[in-house]
């Protein structure tokens, strides 16, 4: 591949000089350049695989697009295993540094080494510009799905990032702290010990209104942006009243809020610029989902059912190689795979870049360069339609019955750009 507009890390971060990086204006918007610098961080496993895969399409798309007049200059950083291995630093300073002057990046998958501690890399990275929405559109491109009719599956599931137990407040069973914590809940609020054993272990639940409303801000502003019809605010409310039911309440006051005022609506029928904000506990909407996935447009809820929620989606259209990702906050935005690392089939050139590849396209469209994020929509249907793909899509339509060809991921890349 043509690699002229790429600019390998060698033994620092290689700004490239023809390239600019975005701009953070005042009101958070940001100010994209014809020629901006995108940093990107292949990641683990087989991120070395599908990060080259998403580059080659997502250039053929601004080629393609704008004849030349719009260049992405492509900036790798590194972090996970490569970065160990280089700096003896799984997230060096400077990855972090040129992140934050970039504003838009992209990045593969990156693991966690288990048995050695250590802070989760994707956790880092959330927090380090305060990406607090984390944004999954799930939407059927042709695949085989363990589903009937998939084209009934397209939502956009809003995550929330920077709060809930993912704040890793928690406290071990039987350790010396968990004891004053639990001494505390039974002398001074009057928790029963049966609620609260010897033997427990202590996780808090943080919820903030403020992390909350931005969140859901964010979900409404996005929901009336892309004409959607009925928002779905999901949590237990009903059994964890002080978080999960203060989130919902939280959410309805957002409806209320001058900026939405004619546009969101609570009951009834919306009209055209309007949306339907709807209340819906946690399990009924794992099970509607299955059920009648058409139901929902926009799904916004808490950090931890925002995982199993985003999952179950995935699930829906073949697994979370299908979907992109995009970790969104004022401005900041880092796009993502949705997958692991999956170190087994790692150097083998068969893993499949679709994730990546759509979140290039959507990261596009976060920069505003719609036209060529299309363009890779469309071209992805296309050689799908034509039952092309790596061996987990072609295998998954030869179970279908159907006939398919393999390809190695950067084949299928190229087959994927040719069609753009």
């Amino acid at each position: 591949m043509d690699w002229d507009n790429v600019y390998r890390w060698e033994g620092k971060a290689l700004i490239p000089q023809d390239g600019q990086f975005i701009r953070l204006r005042e009101d958070k918007s940001i100010e994209v350049p014809d020629n901006p610098i995108i940093p990107y961080i292949e990641g683990d496993g087989i991120g070395p695989e599908i990060a080259p895969a998403m580059i080659h399409v997502v250039n053929t798309a601004v080629e393609r697009a704008y004849g030349g007049s719009r260049k992405i200059y492509w900036l790798e950083l590194l972090a996970g295993d490569k970065a160990e291995e280089k700096t003896g630093n799984r997230m060096p300073e400077e990855t972090l540094e040129i992140l934050k002057q970039a504003i838009v990046s992209i990045k593969g998958p990156l693991g966690t080494p288990v048995g050695k501690g250590g802070k989760s890399l994707n956790a880092i990275l959330r927090q380090s510009m305060d990406f607090y929405s984390a944004i999954r559109p799930v939407y059927w491109l042709g695949q085989a799905t363990p589903i009937p009719n998939p084209e009934r599956v397209n939502v956009a599931v809003f995550r929330e990032n920077s709060d809930d137990v993912y704040m890793g407040i928690e406290y071990m069973p039987k350790a010396e702290n968990t004891q004053k914590v639990r001494e505390f809940f039974l002398r001074e609020m009057g928790v029963s010990e049966y609620a609260l054993p010897m033997d427990c272990g202590i996780t808090v639940k943080p919820m903030s209104e403020y992390k909350t409303k931005r969140h859901v801000r964010k979900a409404l502003r996005w929901a009336i942006e892309n004409k959607k019809k009925v928002v779905a605010i999901v949590g237990k409310g009903n059994i964890m009243k002080a978080t999960e039911g203060a989130f919902m309440n939280w959410a309805f006051e957002v409806a209320k809020e001058p900026e939405f005022e004619g546009k969101v609506i609570t009951e009834g029928e919306p009209k055209d610029g309007q949306v339907l904000m709807v209340k819906v506990i946690t399990d009924q909407m794992l099970m509607q989902l299955v059920l009648k996935p058409e139901a929902y447009d926009v799904i916004v809820t808490q950090n931890l059912n925002g995982d199993y929620i985003s999952d179950l989606a995935s699930a829906l259209v073949g697994g979370p190689g299908f979907v992109p990702s995009g970790n969104i906050g004022d401005g900041y935005a880092l796009f993502e795979s949705t997958h692991g690392t999956a170190y087994d089939i790692a150097g083998k050139g068969i893993a499949n870049p679709l994730s990546l590849t759509l979140s290039g396209a959507m990261m596009l469209e976060y920069m505003g360069w719609k036209d060529a994020a299309e363009l890779i929509y469309q071209a992805v249907r296309r050689a799908i339609g034509e039952r092309l793909g790596t061996p987990d899509i072609a295998g998954g339509f030869r179970r279908m019955g159907q006939q398919a060809k393999e390809l190695s991921t950067m084949d299928f890349a190229k087959a994927i750009a040719e069609r753009v």
